[in-house]
């Protein structure tokens, strides 16, 4: 057994298993904020659970991770990176998993598990199946409820949420109502989703056209967001240190979802952080650049506050980041809000 990590044995069937952990004090001592967390309680995580995509090519598969006990459980979808899968973010996705959220992860069509050939006729529509991923999940839930054990009768089909790293920032982003011009099209399609409420943006691509690099423009022609239409609560959190090598402009691109969506109505920029945030895509994961356990847990906290409070269970955690973090003196980062922003249901 192990901490937040549930394990799961890849099988042709779904399989799942439990994490038991000990208690820890309500909130963690690598980053206090005041934030009322509380301990974390045993998990199920179950994978693969197959959801039929006739039209995609390939079968969605898609982890769902939730506390064993406890009903009326809110909902995250997370969309991972370019290239990643089912597999990663456990840092973060069990963290939200076992405080209360019921969460949904696909494997996305770039995945590296994949393996999608070069020239395949998908790979400049994987920005648009991506979202369709998502979509497919919330017309699937009865699907989803019905194959992990215990969880029937447990989820709140009202309190949904999204969230994404990187291209999954992005993919995440256009169910809260951000909007991307079909490339060699003038067609820029409305994929937002009313069941959706409330979104988590972490380290997602800011403003296209001259403000990318010329290998980002030839070779992500739907890298040109337009953020006018992300009225739907969002939280952004951007690293001061993500120099992308995708934009020309620096750490700042990526907190363009915020100061460009009427939606977005917090800014966690964290201090220190590259790309990685502090290391959300994995336990280990080679990928992370600037593993740091305190900006890792000050990221948890925050995000799983603010998703109390944008899908309207509780805002005292919310309340809590605010008043730590919003003066600019915490060592591990600022957190800047809008008030008024986001249309609420």
């Amino acid at each position: 057994m192990t901490t937040e990590n549930p394990t799961t044995t890849e099988n042709p069937a779904p399989t799942s298993a439990t994490s038991s952990t000990p208690s820890p004090s309500p909130s963690s001592s690598l980053s206090p904020t005041g934030i009322p967390v509380p301990a974390p309680t045993p998990v199920v995580s179950v994978k693969p659970l197959v959801l039929p995509a006739p039209d995609r090519g390939e079968d969605l598969r898609v982890r769902v991770s939730a506390p064993v006990t406890g009903g009326e459980l809110p909902i995250v979808l997370f969309a991972h990176g370019y290239g990643s899968s089912l597999e990663g973010y456990g840092p973060l996705t069990d963290y939200w998993a076992a405080r209360g959220f019921a969460v949904i992860q696909p494997t996305h069509l770039d995945s590296r598990t994949v393996g999608l050939p070069e020239g395949d006729p998908r790979i400049p529509r994987i920005w648009r199946l991506r979202s369709a991923d998502l979509r497919r999940i919330l017309d699937g839930l009865d699907v989803v409820e019905a194959a992990v054990p215990g969880l029937a009768g447990r989820l709140d089909r009202s309190r949904i949420a999204v969230a994404g790293h990187s291209f999954g920032g992005q993919t995440a982003g256009t169910l809260l109502g951000l909007r991307v011009r079909e490339p060699g099209t003038e067609e820029v399609p409305n994929l937002s989703d009313p069941r959706v409420k409330a979104g988590v943006l972490l380290a997602t691509a800011g403003r296209g056209g001259t403000d990318l690099t010329p290998f980002a423009a030839g070779q992500f022609p739907f890298m040109n967001p337009d953020f006018t239409h992300l009225t739907t609560p969002a939280l952004v959190v951007a690293g001061d240190r993500d120099d992308s090598p995708l934009s020309v402009r620096g750490p700042e691109w990526t907190a363009d979802p915020y100061h460009l969506s009427p939606g977005a109505e917090g800014l966690l920029t964290l201090h220190g952080a590259e790309h990685s945030l502090g290391g959300i895509p994995g336990y280990e994961a080679a990928e992370t650049t600037d593993e740091n356990p305190a900006r890792l847990a000050l990221l948890q906290q925050v995000t799983w506050a603010y998703l109390r409070h944008a899908l309207g269970i509780d805002s005292s955690g919310w309340t809590a980041a605010r008043r730590a973090l919003e003066g600019g003196t915490h060592p591990l980062g600022r957190l800047d809000t809008k008030e008024g922003a986001g249309r609420r249901p």
